[in-house]
């Protein structure tokens, strides 16, 4: 039997005793939806904070070591604090990326996108070398390491304190990549393309996101099979935790991702952003994106991705309402504006 627990977050009130907070953020909960798996056998229950020790012995001492994973304050990685939210910007350097592919695959072009992110809110550039979108076929590591590594360059000479993320899922890309700098390792492959990334991030001592994804990007959008996609994707998250951990890893390096859009359906991908609060009880930060992808497209009227940019931000205010810290999007201006304002509110 396998236990999961979802914080429910609410306004606090004047019971402040029953309330517990998200771990180095401003939102509380005093109830928890507990779901509980056997083999394909799934259940689910609300429970009040108060009413944890009525629950059965193995039942309260699974759910109060989730509890206590949601409320530990995060860990700054990467000099990124977890107090409010951030924004990654995307910059890719491709000819075949699914929304910008071709826009900024020249060194010129790249630096200035990224220089306009940084003015517009980004706090972390993340550059890919690589297309993933569904369909892509893998491209060489050479090849990769040539189109990112100058404008990482450019872009940490023009400004240091500004925080690069590495999109790449070839051990030899992170290699070239952490000798010019960069500051984090977003694989999209979740640790599954090489044994050796787990080797590299662990002999650098790289903080690296964590993304869940099935098997490669040509693919992964064929033959798509979950019991349950959120429960999956969790036990997913939490086996590479533990491995991690076996290679003296510290799990506090770690940013989770459920990977939005890659090998999953629509409603698969609703379910997943609808209850994204239930990876906060595996203790680590979460990054969301959902940008521009063509589950929005799909639920209104078949929009291309400059259509999509009212979807994406509805999809952040929601995962802003669940806690999540790190947002990655196209759409830098558009999206810092909607978080400022929304948080004024």
């Amino acid at each position: 039997m396998n236990f999961y627990v979802r914080p429910i977050f609410s306004k606090q009130t004047s019971e402040y005793k029953d309330y517990k907070k998200l771990g180095s953020s401003n939102l509380y909960f005093n109830t928890v939806e507990v779901i509980s798996r056997n083999k394909k056998k799934i259940n689910k229950k609300l429970i009040k904070l108060k009413d944890i020790r009525s629950l059965e012995k193995k039942e309260f001492k699974e759910v109060s070591i989730q509890i206590k994973e949601i409320t530990i304050p995060r860990k700054k990685i990467a000099s990124i604090k977890f107090d409010n939210p951030k924004i990654m910007g995307i910059l890719n350097v491709t000819p075949d990326s699914f929304s910008d592919g071709g826009k900024f695959n020249t060194l010129d072009k790249s630096t200035k996108y990224a220089a306009q992110m940084i003015k517009d809110g980004a706090d972390i550039i993340d550059i890919g070398g690589e297309s993933t979108r569904p369909g892509a076929t893998t491209i060489s590591a050479m090849k990769e390491i040539s189109r990112i590594i100058p404008t990482i360059k450019k872009i940490k000479n023009k400004n240091k304190k500004i925080i690069i993320s590495l999109d790449t899922r070839k051990p030899e890309v992170m290699k070239v990549g952490i000798e010019n700098n960069i500051d984090i390792i977003n694989d999209v492959s979740g640790l599954r393309y090489s044994s050796k990334s787990i080797d590299i991030i662990k002999q650098k001592k790289m903080p690296f996101v964590l993304m869940h994804s099935i098997k490669n990007p040509k693919t992964m959008q064929s033959n798509i099979d979950y019991d349950d996609v959120l429960l999956d994707v969790y036990d997913f998250f939490k086996k590479k935790i533990a491995l991690c951990e076996s290679k003296k890893i510290d799990k506090k390096s770690i940013i989770l991702d459920p990977g939005i859009g890659f090998g999953k359906t629509v409603k698969q991908n609703l379910n997943l952003i609808a209850n994204i609060a239930l990876f906060h009880s595996l203790g680590c930060p979460v990054l969301f994106g959902s940008s521009r992808k063509s589950f929005i497209g799909k639920l209104h009227k078949n929009a291309l991705e400059g259509k999509r940019i009212g979807g994406s931000i509805a999809t952040v205010i929601h995962a802003l309402n669940q806690g999540v810290q790190i947002f990655r999007v196209h759409d830098v201006f558009e999206t810092s504006q909607a978080i400022k304002i929304y948080k004024k509110l």
